[in-house]
């Protein structure tokens, strides 16, 4: 048997294999155990003076349909969220963030551009960004950076205008599933992991690392729910296997920040963390996103890490919005952003509370929009819209007849969950008339391109949970 078994081919393969795996495995560098942060202390003269750094990369990690309220540093009763939260508490929060859309490609848009949905013009299934609209890619790279962006959502894909200023723009090969991870979400059908976006990215700094480099992630596991059995901490209802999702992903994001401190990385870059949209959990009968603009849906993270640590770190309370991001980051690290956005700088905000000084009026208003049928084909649009101004969201619903019209005030109701528009007609009258201008307002670039979508990226979409036609 012994003669038999020596006599074929493959267990010779095999173990040659092995060898290869072994020796490379002992030269290949992996992260070590980074226990201590190794960035050194700085302060607000420190923050104020990145712009003058020609060191400084830029790390850009959206985290899909991620809630503000479920993560620890924003008040969340369960530990979803060590790592993130440590990044805040060394960092600058900001603690009241609102998105301009529930779903992603809407959302994503006013991200990138700093520009409100009824201006970008992004509201439906088939829009693509014109080539009109400066991206921050194109604005880094044209300033040296090497931009590199990995993405697992099919929302903002190439083909509808999102790759713009990238060398590199991508979708990473997914490896198939662990035995150990689970997955809540029964329309998870092509594999992976954020993990394999964080292998890409690792990649591409082995590569291009000793560079000046500008790379953006976009995480899915929160959006599929999945999870693992070390992060399945808060048990099996809707609610609960988000939130164990949103700690799966938390260790993913410590994954990469052990590398970036294994290869000396932390120091020199700047870290953002944002999100598209948040999760309705049933708090008016809805489950989901992309179909309503209240606050469980809109009201989102955006914390940095800066490459030293604040001690203690900062937190703005002002109110701010996903179209300030790029305005900000932007100016942090002294590169011109774009013209003519609605979007503006969150430094003087960052440096006001790093300095511990009254922060600058708290005059900015917010937008969130959707456009009801943004997945049905010839259909005509039907907003529904959201104004934040101050403690108060007003939200406003297309429907048959006269629109829904509802007024709430965070200061009373935190939650958002009560009609005061026959009690403050006044207010809602007001609010009324800042939602119709922002609803009327020019497009940026003229009307989106459109495009057709076969039917293979449809069935992509489709597997993302996405009712599109």
């Amino acid at each position: 048997m012994a003669e038999r078994f020596l006599d074929k081919r493959w267990p010779w393969l095999v173990a040659a294999a092995a060898l290869i795996f072994l020796f490379l495995y002992s030269i290949v560098e992996r992260p070590r155990d980074v226990s201590a942060d190794p960035r050194p202390t700085g302060s607000a003269d420190d923050i104020a003076r990145l712009k003058d750094r020609a060191d400084v990369n830029l790390l850009f990690i959206v985290v899909d349909t991620l809630r503000a309220e479920h993560l620890g540093s924003y008040g969340y009763t369960r530990d979803t969220s060590p790592t993130l939260d440590r990044l805040a508490a060394t960092g600058a929060r900001f603690a009241r963030h609102l998105s301009q859309s529930s779903w992603t490609k809407a959302s994503m848009a006013s991200l990138w551009t700093g520009v409100n949905p009824p201006r970008t013009g992004i509201t439906r299934f088939d829009d693509v960004l014109p080539e009109e609209a400066r991206m921050p890619a194109e604005i880094l790279r044209d300033a040296g950076f090497r931009t590199s962006g990995i993405f697992r959502n099919g929302w903002v894909a190439p083909t509808f205008g999102f790759d713009q200023g990238f060398e590199i723009y991508t979708r990473p090969i997914p490896k198939p599933l662990g035995p150990s991870v689970r997955v809540h979400n029964p329309t998870l059908r092509n594999g992976g992991t954020d993990e394999d976006a964080v292998a890409a990215a690792l990649e591409f700094l082995r590569i291009h690392g000793e560079e000046r480099w500008f790379l953006y992630l976009h995480f899915m596991d929160v959006h599929q729910y999945t999870y693992d059995q070390e992060s399945a901490l808060f048990g099996t209802k809707y609610a609960d296997v988000y939130d164990n999702s949103v700690r799966f992903t938390d260790g993913t994001l410590s994954l990469l920040l052990e590398y970036l401190s294994a290869w000396g990385l932390r120091e020199n870059t700047l870290i953002a963390i944002a999100s598209d949209h948040g999760e309705a959990f049933r708090e008016r009968g809805f489950e989901g996103h992309a179909r309503r603009v209240y606050r469980e849906t809109t009201e989102v993270p955006f914390v940095l890490a800066f490459p030293f640590r604040l001690e203690p770190g900062v937190v703005i309370e002002t109110r701010t919005r996903n179209v300030d991001v790029w305005p900000t980051l932007l100016d942090l690290i002294g590169v011109t952003p774009a013209v003519d956005g609605d979007g503006r700088s969150l430094v003087p905000d960052i440096l006001a509370s790093a300095r511990g000084e009254a922060p600058p009026a708290d005059d900015r208003t917010g937008i969130a929009l959707l456009d009801q049928h943004w997945g049905v084909r010839n259909e005509q649009s039907a907003f529904v819209v959201a104004i934040v101004d101050g403690s108060y969201r007003y939200v406003r619903t297309d429907q048959e007849g006269p629109p829904l019209e509802q007024l709430f005030d965070a200061d009373s109701d935190p939650r958002e969950l009560h009609d005061r528009s026959k009690q403050e007609p006044e207010v809602l009258e007001r609010l009324r008339g800042i939602a119709d201008s922002y609803v009327q307002a020019p497009l940026a670039w003229g009307a989106a391109p459109k495009r057709e979508i076969d039917e293979l990226e449809l069935n992509q979409l489709r597997a993302l949970g996405y009712a599109v036609p």
